[in-house]
């Protein structure tokens, strides 16, 4: 890796060239950790940092990994930013394995980098997806908490396995629903519709998907839009009565669905644009 930072906690900046995990780290092995990804804004400063700190805390004590210190990862943030010099957006993931064995220490670093080109076309043009069942009711992670429902696991086989499938079918994204028929989110992005003035998205519990703060960064400043916001169960068909579908996540921002499973829905790209502005876009 040559375009990119990286820095591991409690050390600092590190050669980006040179190997940092162990083959055995249990990151790699097993898939055994959680991470957070943070927009670098043009002037260069880290998005909602405290809101995606707070949330990796939260990934770690699911996990019951240990702790790691909030301090300790913004002076490592601050220490990157100081140094960084990407040409526009970048992408600083945090990132928390448990190590070389259980009861070790963690492995814990970050790695900036620019935002892909391919994220910033979606932000801009929009995206085509389609609906894929999860396989699970939409309050299975309540009666199985194991199943990890909002935790922001490394484990993204599953998701970038449908990812690909909506790809091989000619969409670009997928929105998951539960068995029993309720929305839930995409593989890399929350779920949000407009109807009747009103930005809705599911609620994270019980339905055990993340807890968006890409979400909550636009529904602090809806009301200022001229929206109003409200928390709430949906289906595949108030999508496509919808004023509005878009997949917000901390690198896109916001990205307009403009047609799902097939069929078109509506879009207003004055309506995007200040769904952009109000998310931070």
């Amino acid at each position: 890796m040559t375009d990119g930072l990286v820095g591991v906690l409690g050390v600092g900046l590190v050669d980006p060239t040179a190997p940092l995990l162990r083959a055995d780290d249990l990151g790699v092995v097993r898939g055994d950790g959680c991470f957070e990804s943070v927009r670098i804004r043009p002037d260069g400063g880290a998005e909602d940092l405290d809101l995606h700190l707070d949330r990796l805390a939260r990934s770690q004590a699911a996990l019951d990994l240990p702790a790691t210190d909030p301090a300790a990862w913004r002076e490592l943030v601050g220490t990157l930013l100081a140094v960084w010099s990407g040409p526009g957006e970048g992408v600083l993931r945090l990132i928390v394995t448990r190590g070389l064995a259980e009861g070790a220490p963690p492995t814990a670093y970050a790695l900036l980098v620019p935002i892909g080109e391919r994220q910033l076309a979606e932000r801009r043009d929009g995206v085509s997806a389609i609906t894929l069942s999860r396989g699970m009711p939409a309050d299975a992670t309540v009666e199985a908490p194991w199943l990890l429902g909002g935790v922001k696991a490394i484990s993204y086989a599953v998701n970038m396995a449908a990812l690909r499938y909506a790809r091989a079918s000619g969409a670009d994204e997928v929105i998951f629903t539960s068995t029993d028929g309720q929305l839930l989110e995409a593989p890399t992005a929350t779920v949000v519709w407009l109807a009747g003035g009103m930005l809705r998205t599911p609620p994270p519990a019980p339905l055990g998907i993340l807890d968006g703060v890409t979400v909550r960064h636009l529904f602090r400043a809806a009301a200022a839009a001229g929206f109003g916001t409200e928390i709430q169960r949906g289906t595949v068909a108030d999508l496509h009565a919808a004023d509005g579908v878009w997949l917000l996540s901390s690198v896109r921002i916001a990205a307009a669905v403009l047609a799902l499973d097939g069929k078109p829905l509506t879009t207003d790209p004055d309506t995007t644009a200040r769904i952009l502005r109000a998310a931070g876009g």
